[in-house]
């Protein structure tokens, strides 16, 4: 069933820097508005005042309360992201989740499984699908206009320092964090997945450089595999830049050309030579979240919500879909499976 009133409801579980931007997006939007905000700390530590609506400090309270709502927009540390989409669909609300989906892919598949019981739709924010460079390499790769895939090298080299991980307890936790594929670059393999699909043959090497005191993982890693769809490629990555981000980028060869998509958040074509093609100009790419001491993936939630409302109510359909927050997921699962071995898998 689709959402015939005028506005569609959102209420906000985490009210950090994420759950203030989903905050501020919706109410932006002629056709969202806030209904409720959730964080375990106090309000007048948030910074919220703004929002004159209900506040809660603990989630089964929102949503036992007696506040109408459509969607619930999750913005809470990874480790809970499954936990609560469950309870907001046993209360037979649309969830909109911040990456990652989850942790686990078992977990995953339950929140799938739940949704699918309770006709409701999974949301998962992978916002930088939005940026001009992402759509234009999406739509020459499916006109097969690179001819066949020969090799693909995602990078991913940023700051994450002392000034990241003190702040929040849960970031560096094994538990409620998860790994730095999971938080820093889990939407640039999410871009990897939607233009290539799925890899295999996975070998890894992993390394925490200067992190030992900070986190429970590591925060650096190579990584190689064959696409199923014919090709190989390699992830790089990095949380031990100095001082900050230094690129996110991915290259691309094919048997008709190659491209490079560059800048620290893979925001700017670098390069673009292919037989018989000339490179459009692109709108400019939105500005990279920022946090104050350090910056994220570009700002582009205002697509995330805008596709939200079109979606409830049939205008349009998912842009990520619960299937491939679930493949993210799936292949850092695999990737991560390889710490301590040296068996490919």
């Amino acid at each position: 069933m689709y959402i015939t009133e005028n506005k569609v409801k959102f209420a906000i579980v985490g009210c950090g820097h994420i759950g203030k931007r989903h905050a501020e997006m919706i109410s932006r939007n002629p056709e969202g508005e806030v209904v409720g905000l959730c964080d375990i700390k106090p309000k007048d530590q948030l910074g919220i005042d703004n929002y004159d609506v209900p506040f809660f400090q603990s989630l089964d309270e929102m949503l036992k309360s007696d506040i109408k709502f459509d969607v619930l927009n999750i913005c809470t540390p990874n480790g809970l992201h499954v936990e609560q989409s469950l309870k907001g669909l046993e209360y037979r609300k649309h969830i909109v989740c911040e990456k990652p989906m989850g942790l686990t892919t078992m977990g995953c598949e339950s929140v799938i499984f739940k949704a699918l019981q309770v006709s409701k739709q999974v949301f998962c924010v992978m916002q930088n699908r939005y940026s001009p460079p992402s759509v234009w390499i999406k739509e020459i790769i499916e006109n097969k206009i690179f001819g066949d895939i020969y090799m693909v090298q995602l990078n991913c080299y940023w700051n994450r320092d002392e000034r990241y991980y003190k702040k929040d307890t849960w970031k560096g936790s094994k538990e409620f964090d998860g790994g730095t594929l999971f938080t820093q670059f889990s939407h640039f393999i999410d871009i990897m997945y939607w233009l290539f699909g799925d890899i295999k043959d996975i070998q890894a090497k992993f390394n925490n450089f200067n992190h030992a005191n900070l986190i429970e993982f590591e925060d650096s890693g190579i990584v190689s595999f064959n696409f199923v769809n014919g090709g190989m490629g390699s992830i790089n990555y990095s949380t031990s830049v100095w001082d900050k981000n230094m690129e996110s980028s991915i290259t691309i060869i094919g048997s008709k050309g190659s491209v490079m998509i560059g800048g620290q958040y893979m925001n700017q074509v670098e390069y673009c030579h292919i037989k018989d093609y000339v490179l459009p100009e692109l709108p400019p790419a939105s500005p990279a979240n920022d946090y104050g001491d350090y910056k994220g993936s570009a700002n582009n939630h205002h697509f995330v919500i805008e596709n939200v409302i079109n979606t409830l109510k049939g205008r349009s359909t998912i842009s990520t879909n619960a299937l491939e927050g679930l493949k993210v997921v799936d292949i850092i699962e695999r990737i991560y499976s390889l710490k301590d071995k040296t068996l490919t898998k």
